[in-house]
């Protein structure tokens, strides 16, 4: 026999009853009247996540950049929160405030402030998050936030002021070493962003995008450093760079978002866009029949 102080919930006519007794677990009288009902947010149709609570092992789910998967995949069975939003919170954060010294805001020259957060958050934490995502058995998640920490604590050791003495030793005669060398390792991550990319062309237009515009940022960052004919970095690519590092880290916090929000925290999902060339994007072309308009174009 339950007590008055038991709470309960079941499920009636597809929405779950919270409270549902004489008590709403805080008195002894529930003096709401009506038992409470469990919010559903509203989905835009984008996010794959929203209602999808089982454990069925044979279950596949869609590609979704919330929990860094560009394909097919199943959910974690083991008992670990989801890392991709920490890590994807960790890197837009860094590259935002990198990307905002690269435009030249507030005539911020160096990026000595970048070195600490690039060893606190978007180093040390994303590289959790990513050992986090091999534990859950998520091999994207965990090449991508554990290799893209790894860049960031890199990025951090080369500018260590006084610190590793890398930029000062190349910097010895001439500036050129050193933004040469710096130009071919940004080169080296925008071929590894690349590959990335290549393996989110079947996930969402949001996932996509924000490995996109990364790759271009690397790209003309790395263009940036190696085109220094006149003793210093081209200052067009090293904007153009850092214009696209604010994009991609908004693109990060997007994502972030839309692995955070669900239903029971926010009153609706975060619309992520399926190719139509994806899982995703065929499930929903099968699902519409459009033999009227065909029949009808076949008329005219």
């Amino acid at each position: 026999m339950a007590t008055a102080q038991e709470t309960n919930s079941h499920v009636t006519g597809g929405e779950t009853l919270l409270h549902n007794k004489e008590t709403n677990g805080t008195s002894a009288v529930d003096h709401a009247g009506n038992p409470a009902k469990e919010r559903k947010p509203y989905d835009y149709g984008g996010n794959p996540l929203a209602h999808i609570r089982t454990n069925d092992p044979e279950l596949r789910m869609p590609a979704f950049g919330g929990e860094f998967q560009p394909g097919l995949y199943r959910p974690p069975t083991r008992k670990f929160a989801n890392p991709a939003p920490l890590g994807l919170s960790a890197f837009a954060l860094t590259t935002f405030v990198l990307s905002l010294i690269n435009l030249g805001t507030r005539n911020i020259a160096e990026p000595n402030v970048v070195v600490a957060i690039a060893y606190g958050y978007g180093g040390l934490v994303q590289l959790l998050a990513g050992m986090w995502e091999m534990a859950v058995g998520n091999t994207f998640g965990a090449t991508a936030l554990s290799s893209y920490g790894g860049f960031w604590l890199s990025f951090a050791i080369v500018l260590t002021p006084g610190g590793f003495n890398i930029q000062s030793a190349l910097e010895k005669t001439s500036p050129l070493p050193f933004l040469n060398s710096f130009g071919l390792y940004l080169m080296g991550w925008f071929i590894f962003t690349f590959i990335l990319l290549i393996c989110t062309l079947r996930s969402t237009v949001a996932f996509f995008l924000l490995f996109f515009t990364l790759d271009l940022a690397f790209l003309l960052l790395g263009i940036g450093y190696l085109e220094n004919s006149s003793g210093g970095p081209n200052a067009g690519c090293i904007k153009a760079g850092g214009a696209f590092g604010i994009l991609a880290a908004f693109l990060a916090w997007y994502n972030a978002l839309a692995g955070i929000a669900d239903n029971s925290n926010s009153f609706f999902v975060i619309p992520v866009a399926h190719f139509p060339w994806s899982d995703k994007g065929r499930e929903r072309r099968q699902k519409i029949d459009n033999g009227a308009a065909r029949d009808a174009a076949a008329v005219a």
